[in-house]
């Protein structure tokens, strides 16, 4: 039987070849390697990092905005640590750590200046990265996430840790993870979840460490400050972090965060709806480098 789930990377390699856009490995020291798509020429398109989200890596989650964004970005999309094939033998969890790492590899790839673009997990590490190396961030735009993650900002649908809900280890766990992750339930047969358990989980020990280090364990109300313009764009029915949060977030970070939402979105905003998302995601980005060239 066909594996679906090869094929569908399959399709998505060539949507992403079919935009100028090539997997790269960048080995930040040794034992440290990050996979990338990255464009063949930047020229001087102002640069756009896509961070993925916690199940899935980097081309699972933004094959539908890479032909929308590389018409007048150059689009970097890595694969966090242990996702994709990115590996570290460090025994830093940390989104600090990840973060570094993506910032190193920008700089080995001749990247002075970007715009963090995460979903969910890699929205975590986005605002890390704009948080600690705030010279080479021109605008942070988040989905579906927060500057930290605590007990009470996020639904955790019964169960006790983080892992239970995002590292299923059965096809019914894991129909449950995408049933509550989108607006609208799809079915699909077992045998293709099957097939995505196998693929995207591959690495469990280490990505249940890296939840393990996500999660503060007290409340704060205590955010970091950001100098740069923050955008937050939600899936209106996101039911992991839900709208009521993410506008409290906003005036919580202050007058340089904007934030719209997406109808008809969950928390895969980005897959449900891309059209919107993608306009959306270009109209801000404009604005950001419109601004910046007067």
């Amino acid at each position: 039987m066909v594996n679906l789930v090869v094929a569908l990377r399959w399709l998505m390699c060539i949507i992403m070849k079919s935009a100028s856009i090539v997997p790269y490995t960048v080995e930040i020291e040794p034992g440290t390697k990050i996979n990338f798509w990255l464009p063949k020429k930047s020229g001087d398109k102002p640069a756009v990092l896509l961070i993925h989200g916690f199940a899935g890596d980097g081309m699972m989650t933004w094959a539908l905005q890479v032909r929308s964004l590389s018409k007048r970005y150059a689009v970097y999309i890595p694969d966090l640590l242990f996702f994709g094939g990115s590996y570290t033998d460090k025994p830093d969890r940390s989104t600090e750590f990840q973060a570094e790492c993506l910032v190193k590899a920008m700089r080995i790839l001749g990247v002075d200046t970007f715009v963090p673009v995460g979903f969910s997990y890699g929205g975590f590490v986005a605002f890390k990265i704009a948080e600690l190396y705030g010279n080479m961030v021109k605008a942070v735009v988040v989905s579906g996430s927060s500057p930290v993650l605590t007990y009470s900002n996020v639904n955790w649908f019964g169960f006790s840790t983080l892992s239970d809900l995002l590292l299923p280890k059965t096809v019914r766990e894991l129909e449950f993870l995408f049933s509550v992750a989108l607006h609208k339930r799809i079915w699909l047969p077992k045998w293709p979840l099957q097939d995505y358990l196998k693929i995207m989980f591959a690495n469990r020990k280490e990505m249940d460490e890296l939840l393990e280090a996500l999660v503060i364990s007290v409340d704060t109300t205590t955010l970091p400050s950001f100098p740069q313009r923050i955008h937050l764009l939600w899936g209106e029915n996101d039911r992991f972090i839900n709208l009521d949060f993410a506008k409290d977030l906003r005036i919580k970070l202050g007058e340089m965060t904007s934030m719209e939402s997406i109808k008809n979105g969950g928390h895969l905003a980005h897959l449900e709806r891309p059209f919107v998302y993608n306009k959306l995601l270009n109209e801000f980005l404009a604005s950001v480098h419109y601004k910046n060239s007067h």
